[in-house]
């Protein structure tokens, strides 16, 4: 029997599920880090950020140094800091999704924003729970981003 190299073997487009042959897109600088354990632990994001920090040098930055293109890591939802950060009754853990929406800084804007924002959930049939603002720190930020 002939042995089949991994990139064959798992380079194959899946035929079926909700894959979309048409959204295929290269990524350029990927890494995927996962537990299967069933527990949260630090190990895994200290590996994820070092993965990240490798993958430095494939040019995951803007015009300027300082503006990167949004790369990081997805975490578990952090249940126990929202519960703690927000001042509403939340659903039971794993019943709840968060999410970033970037606003306007003008005030009225930003009112129709989140107004916007909450009628596109309506139509998927999901409900918008709380807003939080989320702290900042521009002195890290680059020229680009900074604009």
């Amino acid at each position: 029997m002939r042995a089949v190299s991994p990139f064959e073997r798992f380079g194959r487009l899946p035929k079926s599920g909700l894959y979309q042959p048409d959204s295929e897109k290269d990524a350029c600088g990927l890494a995927m880090v996962a537990t299967l354990r069933g527990t949260p632990g630090y190990d895994i994001i200290e590996t994820a950020l070092t993965a990240l920090r490798n993958l430095e040098h494939r040019g995951a930055v803007g015009s300027d140094a300082g503006t990167g293109d949004g790369a990081g890591i997805l975490i578990q939802m952090p249940d126990a800091f929202f519960r703690a950060q927000l001042e509403v009754q939340l659903p039971r853990a794993g019943e709840y999704g968060a999410g970033v929406v970037f606003e306007s800084n003008d005030s009225n804007e930003r009112s129709v924003d989140r107004d916007s924002f909450a009628k596109l959930a309506s139509e998927e049939h999901l409900s918008v729970i709380a807003w939080r603002k989320v702290p900042i720190n521009p002195e890290v930020l680059g020229d680009l981003a900074r604009e």
